[in-house]
């Protein structure tokens, strides 16, 4: 396996050296919104600390990052009155995965709803609305 390259994406959005929409944070985990969103709500959840996938990752780091998925699910259901919620996770690139950091998509789902086609960038705005709602479950739970 490549070894972990400091300089991908999420490790940059890490030390603050590019923007994101932050939605809640503890001292191991981040938890931010996928700026192209297959589904209203659609957030990422990384380790602070360096590991490529779950092929790497550290039991410690695992259970980190699951926690605050089910926190950020259980969020993502209520503030958008979702019937249910898709977490999703690649390793490597032939399991399709493109940013080369540990990362959990969790995204709320509607009975009968389907995905948007991926690569699409969304609307700032809009992202920045559904993250609020987000917060606010996140302060009401």
């Amino acid at each position: 396996m490549p070894d972990y390259d400091p300089d991908n994406i999420f490790a940059k959005l890490l030390r603050g050296e590019i923007p994101s929409t932050r939605v809640y944070e503890d001292d191991d985990t981040l938890a931010f919104m996928d700026i192209m969103p297959r589904a209203d709500g659609h957030l990422l959840v990384i380790p602070k600390t360096p590991c490529r996938n779950i092929l790497d990752a550290s039991p410690a780091q695992l259970g980190a990052v699951m926690q605050t998925v089910q926190k950020l699910s259980q969020a993502v259901i209520a503030a958008f009155g979702a019937d249910g919620v898709t977490v999703q996770q690649f390793n490597e690139a032939a399991g399709g995965q493109e940013v080369f950091h540990l990362h959990m998509h969790v995204l709320p789902r509607h009975e009968g709803d389907r995905l948007r086609p991926p690569g699409t960038m969304g609307d700032m705005d809009l992202i920045q609305a559904q993250a609020e709602k987000i917060r606010a479950a996140l302060a009401d739970s």
